[in-house]
């Protein structure tokens, strides 16, 4: 990490919290509330990730159900160095985001119980909770192994022990599965290792190599970005040549790319939530545990970037990414007959043997996809919808929708607002 070799060195503790191995889940010892000082504890998190913010939501639905304690954080990105208040801080505990060898010695410093919750510093000993980066690489896997992919490919980063642990493990369950699986591994900062295009022209030399179709997994949504550029340079169809999918949910991200990217959603808040509590049991003189608490993903939110059936074959391919990127444009069969080079027979043969499905049933499917998105996050009158996803006529939309869907758009709406 371009950080040389430092001895960890503890000072004298400011607190009797001990440091030493204990049994996870136990709960925080509680003194009495009457006269008893708020714990100050120091929060090292980066705001500027989803995934710090989402950790910093869960120590503080933790505060809210335990506390109270007196917070000192501030906005920070993740790759800032040791803040330069830590030193002459007087608190009782902290809950860091350690990213390099210098902030896990400036946290040991402190002589305080700290609990890091990223994860990239295991040689200082910090007690850790992180997220269970085995059950994600292994939910993406089988993700993209249900649509039908035998070829993969994975995207990480050098210098970071989650990225390759999530790199290990992915490769161990396709592998399971009888399949190999390429490997790119891309600096950890484009800003401060190497430029965005010397990154892009890395990927596509490696794509450029990849057979097709091929289910890739990059180690987090940033790379995903990355991943996206180098398939629309090189002509390779998303998710029809390459199926995609990251890690965070972080969805600025996710719906920036084009099309926007499935990803596994990690439990960053249950992480934060966690960390609080240990340090709360730490605070109060309980010992640490022995072994880091891992915290299981939430799920994965699917997007277009693997909404696919693995398709072999180019024509196919060539033809659903023209469906994906103008159906809702108003177009028919016969535009894209002038896009491929075979007849209409021959076209909607395939796409049976391929889809189980006619050309015209694929363009109707992308529609109302579109449809039920809008619906479901934005506020826009049926009518704008209606246009936007290629129905001149709203009635006509509306008998398709209740046909496919069973219920009325408004129907539709108001369900998807209930469970939101």
């Amino acid at each position: 990490m371009g950080i040389k070799n430092t001895s960890f060195r503890r000072r004298s503790p400011r607190s009797q919290s001990s440091q030493k191995s204990m049994a996870a889940g136990s709960k925080p010892a509680s003194a009495p509330l009457v006269g008893r000082a708020r714990p100050k504890v120091a929060l090292i998190v980066e705001t500027s990730l989803a995934s710090g913010r989402d950790i910093l939501r869960g120590i503080a639905q933790y505060i809210r159900e335990h506390g109270p304690w007196s917070v000192y954080h501030e906005p920070r990105g993740l790759e800032e160095d040791v803040p330069r208040w830590l030193a002459r801080w007087r608190g009782d505990g902290i809950i860091a985001r350690v990213q390099t060898r210098r902030i896990a010695q400036a946290v040991l410093e402190t002589g305080l119980p700290v609990v890091d919750v990223l994860g990239l510093v295991p040689e200082a000993g910090l007690p850790l909770v992180h997220v269970d980066d085995r059950a994600i690489a292994e939910l993406a896997a089988e993700h993209l192994l249900e649509r039908g992919f035998g070829e993969f490919g994975f995207c990480g980063i050098t210098g970071a022990p989650w990225a390759e642990a999530r790199r290990r493990h992915f490769e161990e369950a396709v592998s399971r599965a009888g399949c190999s699986c390429s490997t790119c591994i891309l600096p950890p900062d484009a800003r401060r290792y190497v430029s965005w295009e010397k990154q892009i022209e890395q990927l596509m030399a490696w794509m450029s190599q990849l057979p097709r179709p091929v289910g890739i997994m990059v180690c987090n949504d940033p790379r995903g970005q990355l991943v996206m550029e180098a398939c629309r340079r090189l002509d390779v169809a998303v998710p029809e040549q390459a199926a995609i999918i990251g890690v965070d949910n972080d969805e600025p991200i996710c719906d920036v790319c084009n099309p926007p990217l499935s990803s596994v959603m990690p439990d960053h808040r249950r992480v934060g939530y966690e960390g609080a509590a240990l340090l709360d049991r730490m605070m109060a003189g309980q010992p640490p545990p022995e072994q880091p608490i891992y915290v299981p993903p939430v799920g994965i939110v699917a997007r277009q970037s693997t909404d696919v059936l693995a398709v072999a074959d180019p024509v196919v391919a060539q033809a659903l990414r023209f469906i994906r990127e103008y159906a809702c444009d108003g177009i028919t069969t016969e535009d894209i007959l002038r896009h491929v080079p075979v007849s209409r027979s021959t076209l909607q043969r395939r796409f049976r043997t391929v889809l189980g499905r006619s050309i015209h049933d694929e363009i109707l499917r992308v529609r109302l996809r579109r449809v039920c998105e809008l619906l479901a996050r934005s506020d826009l009158p049926i009518e704008v919808i209606s246009d936007k996803a290629g129905y001149p006529h709203r009635q006509y939309l509306g008998a398709i929708f209740k046909e496919k869907m069973g219920m009325t758009l408004a129907q539709y709406r108001r369900q998807m607002r209930g469970q939101a």
